[in-house]
């Protein structure tokens, strides 16, 4: 007889979902924000359902900044998320949601083990949050549909949000989160089954066999 599986005690992340990504002077190109942020919108609806803990994180800038400007319409939450139940709010300054905050005090002090991250970027404040809650020890799941990028280019190069997004999935697959759609997500909650996870090894070996083939 198999052993029960052992259900992981969620938190829901929700990072940076303010106004300057949504056309804004950071708007996120892909996914497109209206699909991302309807996916956090039914993240949140979903983890409140479960009562699963919600916590609203929000980017802080200084009034001259040229995003999230303290006191600026960009810099305020969109109105998706400001609407919803929370039942923790942090505000930080630097791109991990643990950095400068209380948010691992508060996560321990709710015998969390694994926080599920939504929001944005995909690339920068999400990752940060992911790689800094690993090295916690916390679990981490990472609904990819529920995020989103922006294309850059400095001196290192040029890559397309897209390329982004799909890189940075891939690669928080491959060791630091379970990464999956919202609905799967929303599934895992009502089924009690575990999103698959993935190891450096196993990834590499997968792209070694398809570029063999």
């Amino acid at each position: 007889m198999s052993a029960p599986v052992t259900q992981p005690r969620r938190a829901l992340v929700v990072v940076d979902v303010q106004n300057d990504y949504n056309g804004g002077n950071l708007a996120i190109q892909h996914p497109p924000f209206g699909d991302s942020v309807a996916n956090v919108a039914r993240a949140m609806d979903a983890a409140a359902a479960a009562g699963i803990k919600i916590v609203v994180v929000k980017q802080m800038a200084p009034e001259t900044s040229p995003i999230f400007a303290k006191g600026s319409h960009g810099g305020e939450l969109h109105p998706e998320i400001a609407r919803r139940r929370r039942d923790h709010y942090v505000e930080k300054t630097l791109p991990s949601a643990f950095t400068g905050t209380d948010l691992e005090a508060w996560l321990r002090a709710n015998a969390i083990d694994t926080i599920a991250v939504v929001g944005y970027m995909t690339h920068n404040c999400d990752l940060s949050t992911i790689i800094h809650a690993v090295h916690m020890g916390f679990a981490v799941e990472f609904l990819s549909d529920a995020s989103g990028s922006v294309p850059y280019a400095n001196s290192a190069g040029y890559a397309s949000a897209e390329d982004i997004h799909r890189v940075i999935s891939i690669v928080l697959q491959s060791r630091f989160a379970a990464v999956l759609k919202t609905a799967d997500w929303i599934d895992c909650l009502k089924t009690g089954a575990l999103p698959e996870r993935d190891t450096i090894y196993a990834s590499n070996q997968r792209a070694l066999k398809r570029n063999a083939a």
